[in-house]
């Protein structure tokens, strides 16, 4: 099956469109980061360096980390970026640029985002990690994928909609289990999360300023949700796409954050560097360890 220049759209150079990186600079490890900034914060890390490319908000490294090579990537803000970046991805690792047609033998990729996150349970504190073995999407963008509910938790769901008083205009959620093989790698060092996915910052986190909310107990509610002994733990922006895509195309994928605000105490943490970058020295060691 050819794929249309419309729909693949290839830069003269022979890079991706958005994401401006060529087949053969795309590593197997990718570390994927929200803000721009954070790529060179990490590339610090990082020995023989390939490239840095700058294309809107992507910024692209490739270099290594204890002899494995990893690409460092920038996203944005939102699940709408990451389906720019997810697919793009795939499409680097799993389509052949010269045939436009999808390679016979598919391309698994190791693919974690790090990012920053508000707590939702009081007895997670400022400054620990979590990472999301479960992502809840309240973006709704997996609802556009045919077979959505083959790489859902269905029971996660239900259970959801029986305990949440769920706003019928909203997106109907979507809970994605991140890669088991992502989710060994953090176990012992991080706190075991079931993370939502906002689609926004203020209003889709419960966030009042001067709008009122549709659903003014909605923090309330998912601190209370529990199902087969799990807890809502935080909120980001990206993770259930991650997750979500990564399940389609056969990627494993997970996403770990730094805690910089709790939500119950209504408390922050706005000077998160250090901690951050102790969370990005965990995850290259955690990333380049060969599992047994």
């Amino acid at each position: 099956m050819r794929i249309a220049e419309s729909e693949l759209i290839i830069n003269p150079d022979g890079s991706v469109f958005h994401l401006h990186l060529r087949p053969e600079e795309l590593a197997d490890n990718v570390i994927l980061v929200g803000d721009p900034g954070r790529v060179d914060m990490i590339a610090e890390y990082l020995s023989d360096k390939e490239f840095r490319h700058c294309s809107r908000e992507f910024v692209s490294v490739t270099g290594r980390y204890n002899g494995e090579r990893i690409t460092v990537l920038s996203t944005g803000i939102g699940c709408d970026n990451i389906d720019i970046v997810m697919n793009e991805l795939d499409a680097l690792a799993n389509i052949d640029f010269v045939t436009r047609e999808p390679k016979p033998e598919k391309r698994s990729l190791n693919i974690l985002r790090i990012g920053t996150s508000g707590a939702i349970q009081p007895e997670i504190p400022l400054g620990s990690f979590v990472f999301s073995e479960i992502s809840v999407g309240m973006d709704g963008l997996m609802n556009w994928y045919a077979d959505r509910d083959k790489v859902a938790l269905a029971d996660y769901e239900q259970a959801f909609y029986e305990q949440v008083h769920w706003a019928k205009h909203l997106p109907d959620p979507y809970f994605v289990a991140a890669g088991e093989e992502m989710c060994k790698r953090f176990r012992d060092c991080s706190i075991p999360g079931m993370t939502i996915s906002a689609s926004g910052f203020y209003g889709p986190q419960g966030r009042v300023l001067r709008m009122p909310l549709a659903m003014p107990d909605m923090v309330a509610e998912f601190e209370k949700y529990s199902h087969n002994g799990r807890k809502i733990t935080n909120f980001e922006m990206e993770g259930s796409a991650i997750a979500g895509i990564a399940r389609h195309l056969g990627h494993n994928a997970g996403t770990i954050c730094c805690i910089i605000a709790q939500r119950h105490a209504q408390d922050s943490n706005p000077d998160y560097k250090a901690q951050v970058r102790k969370l990005i020295e965990l995850c290259l060691e955690r990333l380049t360890l060969r599992l047994p």
